[in-house]
């Protein structure tokens, strides 16, 4: 089985790769008299509130794209959070699937068909939902769907600057690529060190997103790499307000000494037991 880092990551992958699939979308200008559902009412408005929200900063299309990133962000927040609380119950429950995959290896349907019921059985009774994972990842995709092509259908976007770099095409000096690699490895370093297990592939996948992220980035409008950058970085608070590495691992530490003690307050009370007979 796909361990959980695995498909979280796997999940980041296909937002990108669509995201870059959208280059070889429409490029015809939207305006006012746009037709269609995806056009007038999710391109167009897109694009007028990120223009709405660089009014507050002196029509800076680059802060308004930041300030759209952030209020994603915060709407999706509560998502993130029962999210997050579900990653680490699964997390804790891995030794226990371990320990039924380990029970039920035979490759044969029979057992297999064994291992998913006791799999599904083991959720249920923990309150797992495997799929709510790649739910804030899900919700964010149209955003991002309609911001690059808010960006490359509307020409006041397109042409729009921030700081060094033209929002419709790739950042010249590279930095907002860097940084977008940065953040999803240190959001995805710190999601590894949260789990009480880890395995070659997940450490192979951590450290192989941000290259895969800058490689991606190449290619897209800075614009993009800006969302990407604001919303990793949110990610990176996120993972430590919510599912801190350093305390999860304090709190395991501190619940295995108990288990010690406890059996060892077992042991000595078995001894004295048998020395008083």
């Amino acid at each position: 089985m796909v361990s959980k880092q695995a498909k979280r990551i796997l999940a980041v992958v296909a937002m990108a790769l669509v995201a870059v699939t959208l280059a070889g979308c429409s490029t015809s200008a939207v305006d006012a008299n746009s037709t269609g559902i995806w056009d007038r009412y999710v391109i167009y408005n897109a694009a007028q509130f990120i223009k709405w929200l660089s009014g507050f900063f002196g029509g800076s299309y680059g802060m308004g794209i930041i300030l759209f990133t952030i209020i994603i962000r915060i709407v999706i927040f509560p998502l993130s959070a029962i999210s997050m609380k579900n990653m680490t119950k699964q997390s804790e429950i891995a030794p226990k699937l371990k320990a039924l995959q380990q029970q039920y290896k035979s490759k044969d349907q029979e057992t297999q068909e064994k291992l998913m019921k006791e799999t599904r059985k083991l959720y249920a009774d923990e309150d797992v939902h495997p799929m709510m994972s790649f739910l804030p990842v899900l919700v964010q995709m149209p955003f991002l769907f309609a911001l690059y092509q808010a960006i490359y259908r509307t020409d006041s976007l397109k042409a729009g600057t921030f700081l060094w770099m033209q929002l419709g095409k790739p950042d010249p000096l590279y930095i907002t690529m860097i940084l977008a690699a940065i953040f999803t490895g240190l959001t995805s370093y710190m999601s590894m060190l949260a789990q009480p297990e880890r395995n070659s592939m997940s450490m192979i996948m951590t450290f192989g997103m941000p290259i895969f992220i800058f490689v991606m980035a190449l290619a897209l409008p800075s614009a993009v790499t800006i969302y990407w950058v604001v919303t990793n970085a949110f990610s990176l608070v996120q993972q430590l307000l919510l599912q801190n590495p350093f305390k999860l691992r304090r709190e395991r530490e501190a619940k295995a000494q108990a288990e010690r003690d406890r059996e060892k307050a077992l042991r000595k009370a078995k001894k004295r037991a048998l020395g008083k007979r």
